[in-house]
């Protein structure tokens, strides 16, 4: 691992006109609104757990076309008022795994939904529970190029629209206050949180940490990493599919999200990452409508800031939260 990407002084104001299709708005408004129009409510079970200090629950709540999305709820035990909460993402390839793996922003008096990536929980960690039932065309492995074709068939449009519906399921919950929900993630679970974040309205905040799927016309084939890679394995061999393809990724890139958000943020990037390089997670801080923050490992990968860049997060977002309730109603 070397550094490969611009010096930090260059990506503190690097901001690259990252194409947007006309009809982004119109295209993520009609996916939301019919994931929307087909949610069935929300199912929670009490799930036994050798927890003591927090309860778990197993959530299921509809995704998009209805489609039924798992998820752990874990609250701090004996919270007795509406508790500010965390919508949390996972990484590529992993799924929402045990509850008691995810233990740090209930420790810290967050009410936490810990989200699985629909079709994913069979590369890493302790599992996933949750399947996609949609089809696509020729693919290569993993998850960048399945319906690469058209964005109506793009896998992440089914994974955005769970996203959004994730934070409308935990806001539906009395345990939590909905007008205090930040969302969260690393890496692929930062780029669901960035997408969350464009296309949800009142969010306290986002903390996206080193998040992959920003300025794709310029991290595709910046380095031979997974998953980036896999679009570049899928062109080598669909040689005239350019075009048609960056057509689509064009809906899903984490800088027009960014453009939308309206609520604050806090990045982690990695100086020597090579899976989200750091140019593509400062293209879409440098452009978060709400105003972003972005904090820098400059001798670390795709790991980042692991547990110390937590601590960052818990500190910023309680700020956040006590700015929100000293804020007068009418101004929220």
């Amino acid at each position: 691992m070397a550094r490969f990407d611009l010096p930090e002084s260059q990506l503190r104001t690097y901001r690259p006109d990252v194409p947007e299709p006309p009809g982004f708005d119109s295209f993520w408004r009609e996916t939301i609104a019919d994931a929307r129009a087909q949610a069935t409510g929300v199912r929670r079970t009490p799930t036994a757990a050798p927890l003591d200090l927090v309860t778990v629950e197993d959530v299921v709540f509809s995704g998009y076309a209805g489609d039924p999305v798992r998820a752990w709820l874990v609250l701090p035990a004996g919270a007795r008022e509406p508790l500010p909460a965390v919508v949390e993402f996972v990484g590529y390839g992993r799924g929402r795994g045990l509850p008691h793996e995810r233990l740090h922003w209930p420790a810290a008096g967050f009410a936490q939904l810990i989200v699985d990536t629909r079709g994913q929980g069979a590369t890493w960690g302790t599992g996933g529970q949750t399947a996609d039932p949609h089809g696509a065309g020729p693919a290569t492995a993993g998850f960048l190029t399945r319906g690469i074709d058209n964005p109506f068939d793009y896998y992440y449009r089914r994974v955005f629209a769970d996203a959004v519906r994730a934070v409308d399921a935990l806001r539906e919950m009395p345990e939590v206050d909905p007008s205090r929900v930040a969302v969260t993630g690393n890496s692929q679970g930062g780029a669901i949180a960035i997408a969350a974040a464009g296309l949800s309205e009142g969010l306290v905040g986002a903390l996206p940490t080193v998040p992959i799927l920003c300025d794709l016309p310029r991290v595709i084939g910046l380095t031979d990493a997974d998953p980036h890679a896999e679009l570049t394995r899928y062109l080598a061999v669909h040689r005239d599919a350019t075009q048609r393809v960056f057509d689509t990724l064009s809906y899903f890139d984490g800088v027009s999200f960014a453009r939308r958000a309206t609520a604050p943020a806090l990045f982690g990037a990695a100086l020597m990452d090579t899976i989200a390089p750091p140019s593509g997670v400062f293209a879409a801080a440098n452009q978060w409508g709400a105003g972003a923050e972005t904090l820098t490992y400059a001798w670390n990968g795709h790991e980042a800031g692991e547990g110390a860049h937590w601590v960052r997060q818990a500190e910023w977002l309680r700020a956040r939260v006590a700015q929100l309730a000293a804020e007068p109603v009418a101004t929220r």
